[in-house]
């Protein structure tokens, strides 16, 4: 059952959509992250345009991570202090990631730029986290371990330092702001959420406990990717509303099952699932950048508008 996209000017399996919004719904209960850094890539693959990718993933983690948040909230694991420095941060870096992904669609060379920070953010982040969750599932598995946070860094030393009832922290709240800003831009060059970024900074960072930073990162989600959905609909009109529908229905539903599951299993089990499928999803995005495109020649509109 074909449907046509008016802005993506393509057709697609609407169940393929619905599949898809649901697969990446589950991955944002589970795990904490808007799930657009698998979404886009997908998108990708299956023939949607990355600059209307990018614009409409944005819209549907909007509502898998408003889904999420309330499975969290009901749990009292959202620490909303943090979650509003948080988003301080990232309304002020999608603000400044819109106009550097508009210079570079000026220049017609935004596709280009979207696939190389897929590729070496999700290479960096899926090594990173494989590793360290190897290491911690080895420590558990001694006798008598165990996990231990680090409580303190040079996070800790520095100026303006607010209390965080929920994480247990007195901290800086430079560090929060920066991640924010960090993920902010990579929301709207990348359509993420940032989630991908966002959970291991605040566990690892921030020294976060994972039951709290689950939920937090979802609710600082949900504002920054509905102001990017917005900056990108009314100044690239890349938006499609047809698609973002078909993902928000299937990744709602996946959201919600998602949080059930993620309670049920342990953190360093769910911190190497999400790392693997990081590292595929960057592999597979590789090789396509990697091996000659079948056309070498492509019409397609230039920097004009």
């Amino acid at each position: 059952m074909q449907i046509y996209l008016p802005i993506a000017e393509v057709s697609v399996n609407v169940f393929l959509l619905l599949g898809l919004g649901g697969i990446v719904g589950v991955l944002s209960g589970m795990f904490g992250v808007g799930g657009g850094f698998l979404m886009t890539p997908l998108l990708f693959f299956i023939g949607i345009p990355p600059a209307v990718a990018v614009a409409t993933e944005a819209n549907q983690i909007v509502a898998s991570s408003f889904s999420g948040v309330l499975a969290h909230l009901k749990r009292k694991t959202v620490d909303l202090k943090m979650g509003t420095v948080l988003l301080i941060g990232g309304l002020i870096g999608s603000g400044l990631g819109i106009i550097l992904f508009n210079y570079l669609k000026a220049l017609g060379q935004v596709e280009l730029l979207v696939q190389l920070c897929y590729v070496v953010f999700l290479g960096m982040i899926g090594s990173l986290m494989f590793i360290e969750s190897l290491n911690a599932i080895r420590k558990s598995k001694k006798p008598g371990a165990k996990p231990t946070r680090r409580k303190h860094n040079w996070v800790h030393n520095l100026p303006f330092k607010m209390k965080f009832r929920v994480s247990g922290l007195y901290i800086s709240i430079i560090p929060p702001l920066m991640v924010g800003v960090l993920v902010g831009v990579l929301a709207a060059i990348m359509g993420v959420g940032g989630g991908f970024i966002m959970v291991p900074a605040m566990i690892y960072l921030l020294g976060m406990p994972t039951k709290v930073v689950v939920g937090t990162s979802l609710f600082q989600i949900i504002f920054v990717t509905a102001f990017t959905t917005l900056l990108h609909a009314t100044t690239n009109y890349t938006v499609d509303v047809v698609l973002a529908v078909l993902l928000l229905v299937g990744g709602v539903i996946g959201a919600q099952i998602g949080t059930r599951i993620g309670v049920k299993m342990k953190a360093e089990q769910l911190r190497i699932l999400l790392a693997l499928m990081v590292l595929a999803v960057c592999g597979k995005l590789a090789f396509d950048l990697l091996v000659q495109p079948a056309e070498l020649y492509s019409l397609g509109t230039g920097g004009h508008s």
